[in-house]
């Protein structure tokens, strides 16, 4: 799992760039299906980042890798 969570992940940090934000792996918990990331760039502190994380981040995370339930951030 942490593969396909690294290689979605990669691309959507691609995405964020292109708006002067990034995102990296914290840590999985492979049995809740938990992933937490951390923003990095224009999206820390961003009025945005919530919307981001959940219409973007997780709904993108979901559809590469089944196996995540749900997206956290963390500091």
């Amino acid at each position: 799992m942490r593969e396909k969570v690294l290689k979605s992940l990669e691309k959507i940090a691609k995405m964020l760039g292109a708006d002067g934000g990034s995102v990296e792996l914290v840590d999985i918990d492979e049995e809740q299906g938990l992933v937490k990331v951390k923003l990095l760039g224009a999206c820390m502190g961003c009025p945005m980042a919530t919307m981001t994380l959940k219409n973007g981040i997780e709904r993108i995370l979901k559809e590469d890798v089944p196996e995540v339930k749900k997206v956290e951030a963390v500091n």
